[in-house]
């Protein structure tokens, strides 16, 4: 269903996955990849939501540092991607994003969707772009957190997060009173993803039903 694509962004070509639906589309996403890369794990959850309607692109947003970026899920590769998206930085992959956008909003309306480091990439999509966003346990956003909204934002996260405790979902709520914010009992840190030791079907179901529903009143 998917397949790879060249991304122009204001500092470079990048990669991307792209994953259209078998009809029309019912609108766009652009998801935003975890600290691992465009890897097989992302490359499912972009053709997942083509199965749903939507045209999908995951920009390769490391590309910009380190072309070809495929982590593993463990030490190494948490090691390694944290060391990417370090020197990447935020706006950085908000560039990438806003590549993946300008080839998208002609034809489409268009939402982002982000897991765990691309959660807080989501984030500041919604408040730099102005694109309703879904971040899923976004554990970098609470230094962002006075940044407003400018569209409709949902975030996902699991209740037994060691990487973020309740009292940092709690500022969340504090600071996002618009937000529709989901708190997954029994759900820990990258509950959506089934390469993790954490990954949880039953809440990864629920959450992708909340999330769904969030884009087709959002990108009607």
């Amino acid at each position: 269903m998917g397949q790879t694509i060249s991304i122009s962004t204001r500092h470079g070509r990048i990669s991307g996955w792209q994953a259209k639906p078998h009809d029309k589309p019912r609108g766009a996403l652009i998801v935003v990849q975890e600290i691992f890369g465009v890897n097989p794990h992302i490359r499912q959850v972009a053709d997942r939501f083509a199965n749903y309607g939507y045209i999908v692109v995951a920009p390769a947003l490391f590309d910009l540092v380190k072309p070809g970026t495929e982590l593993a899920y463990d030490e190494a590769g948490v090691k390694e991607g944290r060391e990417l998206a370090e020197e990447l930085g935020f706006n950085g992959a908000l560039d990438g994003v806003r590549g993946a956008y300008d080839l998208l909003e002609a034809e489409h309306r268009v939402g982002v969707v982000g897991f765990c480091w691309g959660g807080t990439v989501a984030f500041l999509t919604n408040t730099r772009l102005g694109l309703p966003a879904v971040s899923y346990y976004g554990g970098r956003t609470v230094p962002f957190l006075h940044e407003r909204p400018k569209a409709p934002l949902m975030l996902h996260f699991g209740e037994n997060d060691p990487l973020i405790p309740p009292e940092d979902v709690a500022k969340h709520r504090e600071a996002l009173s618009s937000a529709e914010i989901h708190v997954w009992p029994g759900a820990g840190h990258g509950f959506n993803c089934d390469q993790r030791a954490d990954y949880n079907e039953d809440v990864s179901k629920q959450a992708l039903e909340r999330t769904l529903s969030f884009f087709q009143k959002t990108l009607r």
